[in-house]
């Protein structure tokens, strides 16, 4: 059976849809931009063999800046089931979402040099799109194509760590082969991303007693002061397994006040399961320390959003797999472990096996210097066409 190259798929095709796509902001608390991209995106995957669904996002709240919770707006998650009957399945995802807001100055693209694209979400991950659909376009040409059945799905809230899309990707990892994600290969060679760490978001709001700063403060329970012990304490916790990042600090008034508010905003990456559910529960030890310490109420909001990414033999199988297909077409295929996270971090936590670095190469993203190698989106096609086509063959079982 003819294995299909980087020559078999028309690169102007993709590049230019990669550049109208990336003309969207797609900032995550964009929605309207959000809703003009996922509607190009259903026209364009409208040409696979299954239907296409709008799924609207979980409720997700956050903690303003006087403590108070609100629910976050997202758009909405595209969705395609191709023969959803069938015994061998896979799962395919990818984000529409990028880091940069509508307000950003990151707004245009423009050529760095012959075949390098910067621009806002060339690499992460709307060039990474582009290949998964140019991919399965591919593998539907193949004879293989009636044995495999595939998902995929395109979030909105990947960015912010999919707290709007997680159950929905745990409902669409479950009983699949494999899972293939499409953020930018890890260095731009094309180096995938093997085992990961995880992460997890927190907001802790303190709530104390305001008195004057010259007449009683000693009536007074300073918030401000609770939460600089909480972030001591917090760096304290640090191992080999983990670290801790205090990251935002808000709360107190005028100078003549004791403060009676505060939101610490901090940041976790656990290296490994143990680690992070040590921290969980050294964490509300903690609180009711500083709590009991400083006489004031102390809330917690958030946790882990991505547990660590660990590649057991399994997984393995898969990195094998696309090692062995990128030989097949004349590309050397290699991995490391990152501190970085991505949705494969949540399908693996699912007991799915995923390479989650199936995208183009390119590099310094979520900066206003990203880029995309353009010859990149028709080499990583191909070898993603390889590899589900391998899949389908029960390559893996």
């Amino acid at each position: 059976m003819k294995i299909k190259t980087s020559t078999d798929f028309d690169d102007a095709a993709m590049l230019n849809q990669v550049q109208t796509w990336c003309a969207i902001n797609t900032g995550t608390a964009n929605v309207d931009g959000l809703a003009v991209q996922a509607k190009a995106l259903a026209e364009a995957f409208s040409a696979l063999p299954g239907e296409v669904e709008m799924i609207d996002p979980a409720p997700v709240t956050g903690i303003a800046a006087d403590g108070s919770e609100f629910e976050k707006a997202h758009g909405q998650h595209l969705v395609l089931r191709v023969r959803p009957t069938a015994n061998r399945r896979i799962l395919l995802t990818g984000h529409m979402d990028t880091v940069f807001p509508a307000d950003h100055p990151f707004q245009s693209q423009i050529w760095l040099e012959d075949g390098v694209l910067n621009g806002p979400g060339v690499a992460d991950m709307k060039g990474g799109i582009a290949v998964m659909l140019h991919a399965l376009a591919a593998f539907e040409d193949t004879a293989s194509a009636g044995s495999l059945g595939y998902d995929v799905l395109i979030n909105s809230d990947e960015e912010t760590g999919s707290l709007a899309s997680s159950d929905l990707i745990a409902e669409m990892a479950r009983g699949k082969l494999a899972a293939l994600t499409y953020e930018p290969a890890a260095l731009p060679d094309g180096t995938l991303a093997h085992a990961r760490g995880g992460t997890g978001n927190y907001s802790i709001t303190f709530t104390g007693k305001s008195a004057h700063a010259g007449r009683n403060p000693h009536e007074g329970r300073n918030a401000l002061v609770a939460a600089a012990d909480m972030i001591l304490r917090l760096k304290a916790m640090e191992r080999e397994d983990i670290t801790i990042n205090p990251a935002k600090l808000e709360g107190g008034g005028p100078n003549n006040v004791v403060p009676d508010h505060a939101v610490l905003r901090f940041n976790i990456r656990p290296k490994s399961t143990e680690a992070m559910e040590g921290f969980d529960s050294d964490l509300n030890a903690l609180l009711r320390m500083v709590e009991n310490a400083h006489e004031v109420t102390i809330h917690r909001h958030g946790g882990v959003t991505r547990p660590p990414k660990p590649v057991d033999e399994h997984a393995q199988r898969l990195f094998d797999l696309v090692r062995e297909c990128g030989a097949e077409l004349g590309q050397e295929i290699a991995w490391k472990s990152t501190g970085g996270v991505c949705d494969g971090n949540n399908i693996a936590a699912c007991g799915v096996p995923v390479v989650d670095t199936m995208g183009v190469r390119g590099g310094s993203i979520h900066s206003a210097d990203e880029f995309l190698i353009t010859a990149s989106l028709t080499e990583r096609a191909a070898l993603s066409a390889r590899v589900i086509q391998r899949l389908a063959e029960g390559a893996i079982t």
